[in-house]
């Protein structure tokens, strides 16, 4: 099968190369030239122009737009759209909220395009792990790009799936990154705990490395740890800064629509947005606070 990749970011790239790997021909795009000439030198067909990506695929035409959600997203959907026909598809694959994925769908299924919403995890392993999707959209249309899914997943047969109508593989996706949200801040805080504990002097590596086989905490997320803490034990030089990508507060917001408690994914975004305060306005007020009732020292900022 023969599609375009929108968007040669480093995720981009990698899938479009393990489509090539695949078998599959593959017409990159990307408003980067430098971008454009990488995916050329990896075998693919370099478009410099969604006009040429349009002409350069046979229909019923495929194009997966993989680049930041928002606008970006929309601005390429929009356009594909204006330049394609009824029949051909439209694939999103990066983190859209799954509310822009049922409008984005509906008004495409009006001018007779085929949409579908891939929730997309893997990262930088993807290109040789495989990617895990989760996909929205109509049977007929998720079964014809079959073939796409099994090149991209772990195996044919397992990675990927059709989890509901369109709109649900972005709900899926936003859920899946809330769940990281709070495993990795449970991480965060054991070995925390650990490395305060200075009277033990735990070697971190080696206590991830043992619950890494056997434990029921065992986890990519806990072989990632163990791979970070071996190659800097004391993470000396890391700030400790956390920014939140949006689909932990998706997850937050849906769940109080829903009315869902989600104490853990909720406090481990909380802790996100703290992280990425410099000077916390809040922790100086509690400060003047104390020393207001009860004449406690206030430690002065250098």
């Amino acid at each position: 099968m023969r599609l375009a990749m929108i968007g040669l970011g480093k995720m981009g790239s990698n899938m479009a190369t393990r489509l090539m790997r695949g078998g599959h021909g593959v017409v990159g795009y990307d408003t980067n030239e430098e971008s454009v000439r990488a995916a050329e030198a990896a075998g693919a067909d370099g478009a410099r122009s969604l006009d040429e990506v349009a002409a350069k695929l046979t229909p019923p035409r495929v194009a997966w737009v993989m680049v930041p959600a928002g606008d970006a997203t929309e601005n390429a959907i929009n356009a594909l759209a204006a330049r394609f026909s009824p029949g051909d598809f439209i694939v999103d694959g990066g983190n859209s909220h799954y509310t822009d994925s049922v409008r984005q769908g509906a008004a495409l299924k009006e001018k007779g395009l085929r949409f579908v919403d891939v929730g997309t995890s893997g990262g930088v392993w993807g290109l040789s792990e495989g990617y895990c999707m989760m996909i929205g959209g109509e049977n007929e249309d998720v079964e014809a790009l079959r073939p796409i899914f099994e090149t991209l997943a772990p195996a044919p047969d397992r990675g990927w799936g059709h989890v509901g109508p369109t709109g649900a593989g972005h709900f899926v996706k936003m859920v899946h990154n809330g769940i990281e949200y709070g495993a990795m801040q449970a991480y965060a805080e054991g070995f925390q705990l650990m490395q305060r504990k200075a009277d033990f002097n735990l070697d971190l590596h080696q206590i991830a490395e043992i619950w890494r086989f056997g434990s029921v905490i065992r986890s990519w997320l806990l072989d990632l740890a163990a791979a970070a803490l071996a190659e800097n034990p004391t993470l000396e030089g890391i700030a400790p800064y956390v920014p939140e990508s949006g689909e932990g507060r998706w997850t937050a917001l849906e769940a109080i629509q829903l009315g869902v408690p989600l104490p853990v994914i909720t406090l481990a975004l909380q802790n996100r947005f703290r992280s990425e305060e410099e000077s916390p306005f809040g922790d100086k007020l509690l400060a003047v606070l104390r020393q207001q009732f009860g004449g406690h020292a206030v430690k002065r900022a250098p």
